[in-house]
């Protein structure tokens, strides 16, 4: 993972300092959780007033504090007496296991006095993985206000858990934490069915024209994380069944798309010409033959990468064809995209390509996929699970590569750790320990 971005969507709410309330009422779209036995750490006992590691007594149990104190001035804010005070990198770490597992986590959080902003993350430890292997949850936080706000982390773990809060940016700007409280693991477990984005938004991407590089553009036919700057998607998501294949020829009408915000430059059907690279799909027109409309939105220009003519045509080519054979008894998740900067495509010119379209485009130098197989069923998410086959792949994006898919077969968690993104962020924390780590060895054909 990326000791990862864990099993969780983050989402920010701003709750009244007087009633703060962890349960998490309309927060995850797929399930409620039931009310359960809560534990709440306030952050009111003991004393910590110098920031060299260390470790304190509180109500829950022994933390450590390391580059931290707890703090009581008028410039810390704080839901009573104290709260945690974080700076440059410093650490809040849990010296004890919650015994009854955790299904959310919410914390809040301001910048300390008129300080600037800083990032943090949230990482979980299951004792039952017995690796003291620490896996990032959700989305990195940005505090930026002086106001104390709540996130709401999505867990889902089992079992004996603890966690950690890792300040990751904002150097000598000060961040305070305050009311950390786990909800425990309960029997409902998410239930998304068939969705395009079931799995979880990789990148936090939001449907903001403020958000020009991490733009959520959703589609019946598969979700996107679109980049403007760079002229591609980040990634894009989609689910197939046999419900998605049908006799629909290939439609072959490449175009612009225009339901890009007004202003951006939309990538035409002839921007590719000359460079070398295909217009690479993302996801498969062959996954979508269902009808006209569901082929032809394969061929909108957001959907498209550059990719070097053997990568696109051969290797992604069989791997795309291998996950179409487990229809129609299985049902496959796909989750896929591209990053860095410079490719070889079938120009001569044994120079990396960067940019393509007078710049508009960037020429990515991997390109990745992740495909997630399981039984036809219903309630899809809570029925994947540590023997649950992923396979994921990272190419170069040359001309020269093995056409054997197999070849580069990888860890989501390397994935991640190369993008930054979350992949499987729905799925429980446990689940996604065992199957972010392990590298395929399933056939090939």
């Amino acid at each position: 993972m990326n000791k990862k971005l864990l099993g969780c969507s983050s989402i920010l709410l701003l709750l009244p300092c007087f009633a703060f309330y962890p349960v998490s009422i309309g927060l995850h779209p797929f399930w409620q959780a039931p009310l359960l036995q809560n534990t709440e750490e306030a952050f009111e006992t003991g004393s910590k007033p110098a920031y060299p590691s260390g470790t304190v007594g509180l109500t829950t149990g022994n933390w450590v504090l390391n580059d931290a104190v707890l703090g009581n001035t008028a410039a810390d804010h704080k839901n009573g007496n104290q709260a945690v005070r974080l700076q440059q990198g410093g650490t809040l770490t849990m010296d004890f296991f919650v015994p009854t597992g955790a299904a959310t986590v919410t914390v809040q959080h301001a910048v300390y006095g008129t300080d600037g902003s800083s990032s943090w993350e949230l990482f979980a430890q299951s004792e039952s993985c017995n690796c003291n292997k620490w896996t990032k949850v959700g989305q990195t936080v940005l505090t930026s206000s002086a106001t104390l706000q709540a996130v709401a982390f999505t867990v889902n773990i089992q079992g004996r858990v603890k966690f950690e809060i890792r300040k990751t940016s904002g150097g000598r700007a000060r961040l305070n934490i305050d009311d950390f409280v786990v909800t425990e693991y309960g029997s409902a477990q998410p239930s998304a069915d068939n969705d395009n984005l079931a799995l979880g938004n990789p990148s936090g991407a939001i449907a903001d024209v403020n958000s020009p590089n991490n733009y959520l553009l959703v589609k019946p036919q598969f979700t996107i994380g679109y980049n403007r700057d760079q002229g591609k998607p980040n990634w894009v998501s989609w689910h197939i069944d046999n419900e998605d294949r049908g006799g629909i020829d290939r439609q072959d009408d490449f175009r612009n798309d225009t339901a890009l915000p007004a202003g951006w430059y939309q990538v035409q059907s002839n921007s590719y010409v000359g460079s070398g690279f295909d217009r690479g799909h993302n996801c498969p027109s062959a996954d979508r033959t269902a009808s006209v409309a569901d082929n032809s939105a394969t061929f909108l220009m957001s959907n498209m990468m550059p990719q070097a003519p053997n990568n696109n045509q051969q290797t992604w080519a069989a791997l795309e064809n291998y996950s179409r054979t487990f229809l129609p008894n299985n049902e496959v998740y796909v989750i896929c995209g591209s990053y860095g900067v410079g490719g070889r495509g079938s120009n001569a010119d044994t120079t990396l390509t960067r940019t393509i379209d007078q710049g508009r485009i960037t020429v990515p130098s991997r390109c990745w996929k992740v495909v997630v197989i399981l039984p036809v069923g219903d309630n899809d998410v809570s029925r994947i699970n540590a023997n649950t086959r992923v396979i994921a792949i990272d190419t170069p994006n040359i001309n020269t590569l093995d056409q054997n898919w197999g070849t580069y077969r990888t860890t989501v968690d390397a994935i991640e750790q190369a993008t930054g993104y979350d992949i499987l962020s729905s799925l429980p924390v446990n689940v996604q320990t065992v199957i972010e780590s392990r590298v395929d060895n399933g056939p090939v054909s």
